[in-house]
């Protein structure tokens, strides 16, 4: 049995908590509280000092916060309204005074034609790049995104309409001018080691080059040119190699959603920059692992200090790392077992990831942890533990390690890794980056790894742990064997054989996994604390991680007939329906389901066929007819393709295919200015549904995209939610708190 480390929280909680309004001890539990908890993540460290930068979205009100082990956590930004305008992108300068960001959303590097603007500003709203220092002085850059800045800190360079653009840091009076001259669309920006070079990704539609700027003779050449889809290029040590990826440019994006091998599967090159030649170094086997399948990292493709690369490979149907050294043709697996790993950094010696590998408890696989590998040995070494929740990891200029942490109870936010010996590996411990020290080894049984919270001092926290409760692991059988996971939700105090409501939640994505606690993604975070909410107004809710969804491997997320295939998800509707009516505290009578995105196909599909058992249901910006989906989607000029066959099989998979049967009533919110599922689904869907005479309510919320922006948009659409689920379920007028 591991003891449960101890972590070092960063201290801008305390200042964070000066920001939340103070929750009088007697105001009911609302919404709004529910979703009070900052989100913070984006967490990266500073290559030269011990500083590290990360994204906090309070209520709306979006900054970049930067702290140290030495130095107190420090908001560099200092936006104060819900303005729907984002923050990414963030990223050091070498010597660590400074950062760059992207601020605002769209359509720089989108499709879209226009910027999203759903708080309806009176202003040129536009996607733009942003440097802070640490002192909290903000310049705006330029129109664009993904900044990168130059080896010495005086430039920066980002993407703007595909092109490059470079801007004088020191000179804010020089506008920023267009660096590279190219076709095609640029992407992923790479500096070479010297900092002479520059590397990127041009996309030409059906194929892809990587290009090489050279900074002193404004030359450019690309290298290794082919038919396939090149991407992710990775400097040598030495700037006079890049390696990089090639893939097939053969597949369909309807083929990409379910095939699990390609017949040309994706590989390795290594190109030489003075020439322009290249080789392919490594090639994934044919079969499992054909299909390239990318892992949550900075970069697709890790170069380690003894010339190794790193990078992920399906081969055995789960991800997992591989190592490869110059001159070498068969990879060596560095994290075998049956888990899937992502967040992936490096040092160049050693990797840190995160990942749902079983370390104490079963249950693991429904979590995720730290762990740590050594380029060269394929024994990987549990970093964290116990039942809280670690992602992001990142490694310090003097090697120490941070990461972020959340647990059921509690939101993510930054802490850093202190190791200490141990007769059983190395423990980690924390403390407040201001010098204050908390062991949490005596924490409440079953805690794990969540610490004293800081802000727990703040009433809302307060309120909050008070309202919330700890899901447990549920595994059960969809209605042809799948073994399906899911969280099982029960208010306090309930008591045996007691009849209450329940909710099924259905995710979104549909590559997403829900955790025993809080999601890394905000989208996920929020329908938590929401799930979370109905629990503490009397609800049990079973949170479902039906196939084609992450963290169990290949064959589940490829799963057959999913989807536009054919629906296969349904049987794991029928399959949680069969659990819930085993359970003797569920009301079978009161069933509800609710969703968004892919999880508002979910709902949809069970509140189509199968309104005897689902009472009502909430859809959010949810997918009813694959066919109309379709045609926005990238087709194949196959002349064999039958696109008539391939609708008929969509449709079928729909629930406008079986509205007919559609009786429970539904809610229905969708921004109109959704630019991942059409807003025509809801509008459709609303059509029929009132046609055939049932119960159809809907909440739109003009100029608001899929994730929605405003964070009072989703504290109305939760609120209007709670409020449809306790007249439709509990059969009263609801006194939902805003």
């Amino acid at each position: 049995m591991l003891t449960a480390p101890t972590m070092r929280i960063l201290p801008a909680i305390v200042a964070l908590c000066v920001s939340i309004p103070i929750a009088v001890a007697q105001k009911p539990f609302s919404v709004a509280d529910a979703l009070s908890a900052p989100f913070m993540n984006q967490l990266t460290a500073a290559l030269s000092k011990n500083r590290v930068a990360w994204f906090v979205d309070d209520g709306g009100k979006r900054n970049v916060w930067a702290a140290s082990p030495t130095e107190k956590a420090r908001s560099l930004t200092h936006y104060t309204q819900d303005d729907g305008q984002d923050i990414d992108d963030i990223i050091w300068s070498r010597d660590g005074e400074r950062v760059a960001y992207t601020h605002g959303t769209g359509p720089d590097g989108s499709e879209h034609p226009v910027a999203a603007n759903p708080a309806h500003l009176q202003e040129d709203v536009q996607q733009r790049v942003e440097i802070a220092t640490w002192d909290g002085a903000v310049r705006v850059v330029g129109a664009g995104h993904k900044p990168v800045f130059s080896l010495d800190g005086k430039r920066v360079f980002y993407l703007h309409s595909g092109k490059i653009y470079a801007a004088d840091v020191t000179d804010a009076s020089k506008q920023p001018e267009q660096l590279v001259i190219a076709e095609g669309q640029a992407s992923q920006i790479r500096l070479s080691l010297d900092g002479t070079k520059l590397a990127f990704v041009s996309n030409r539609g059906d194929h892809s080059f990587i290009g090489v700027f050279t900074f002193g003779s404004k030359t450019l050449q690309y290298v290794d040119p082919g038919t396939g889809k090149d991407h992710d290029p990775l400097w040598s040590a030495d700037s006079r190699r890049i390696a990089f990826i090639r893939e097939s440019p053969v597949l369909t994006e309807l083929d990409l959603r379910w095939m699990r091998s390609v017949p040309v599967p994706w590989s390795i090159r290594m190109a030489d920059v003075a020439s322009g030649n290249g080789e392919q170094i490594w090639q994934a086997d044919k079969g499992a692992g054909s299909l390239f399948h990318e892992m949550v990292a900075p970069n697709q493709l890790l170069g380690m200090k003894d010339g190794r690369i790193v990078f992920a490979w399906e081969k055995t149907g789960w991800l997992h790392l591989y190592s490869l050294l110059p001159g070498e043709r068969q990879a060596k697996e560095l994290t075998p077992g049956e888990f899937e790993i992502d967040d992936v950094v490096t040092d160049g010696e050693r990797i840190v990831y995160s990942n749902n590998q079983v370390a104490e408890t079963s249950d693991d696989i429904d979590r995720k942890h730290i762990w740590s590998v050594e380029q060269n040995r394929p024994s990987p070494t549990p970093v964290t533990w116990g039942t809280g929740i670690e992602t992001n990891p990142v490694i310090l200029a003097d090697g120490q390690m941070a990461a972020m942490q959340a647990s059921w109870r509690v939101s993510f936010e930054p802490v850093l890794l202190m190791p200490r010996p141990f007769e059983k590996g190395p423990l980690f411990h924390t403390c407040a980056m201001n010098g204050q020290q908390r062991d949490i080894n005596r924490c409440e049984a079953g805690a794990g790894l969540t610490p004293f919270m800081l802000h727990n001092t703040s009433p809302v926290y307060l309120q909050r742990s008070t309202a919330f409760v700890e899901p447990k692991q549920v595994v059960f059988s969809a209605s042809d064997g799948l073994s399906i996971h899911g969280q099982w939700f029960l208010p306090k105090n309930t008591k045996p054989g007691e009849k209450l409501p329940t909710i099924v939640f259905f995710h979104g994505g549909s590559r997403r996994q829900m955790l025993l606690g809080y999601n890394p993604m905000q989208y996920y975070a929020q329908a938590y604390e929401l799930n979370q909410y109905f629990v503490s107004r009397g609800y049990a809710v079973l949170s479902v991680n039906y196939r084609s969804g992450t963290g169990y491997g290949m064959e589940f997320r490829q799963a057959k007939d999913y989807g536009v295939f054919g629906g296969s998800e349904y049987r794991d509707i029928e399959g949680a329906v069969k659990w819930l009516k085993a359970q003797s505290n569920v009301d079978t009578k009161r069933i509800g389901a609710w969703g968004g995105s892919y999880g508002g196909y979910m709902t949809a599909l069970a509140l189509a066929r199968d309104s005897a058992d689902f009472a009502a249901g909430v859809d959010l910006h949810g997918v009813h007819d694959w066919s109309f989906e379709m045609d926005s989607w990238k087709q194949t000029n196959d002349p064999n393709y039958d696109a008539a066959a391939r609708a008929k099989i969509a449709f079928a998979a729909s629930p406008m295919a079986d509205v007919a049967k559609w009786k429970s009533p539904v809610l229905l919110m969708q921004g109109d200015d959704d630019r991942n599922v059409l807003f025509g689904q809801t509008v459709r869907l609303a059509a029929a549904l009132r046609a055939d005479g049932v119960d159809v309510e809907e909440k739109i919320f003009p100029d608001e995209v899929h994730d929605f922006l405003l964070h009072r948009n989703w504290v109305a659409a939760y609120k209007a939610a709670a409020e449809f689920f306790d007249r439709k379920l509990k059969g009263k007028s609801s006194s939902v708190q805003p």
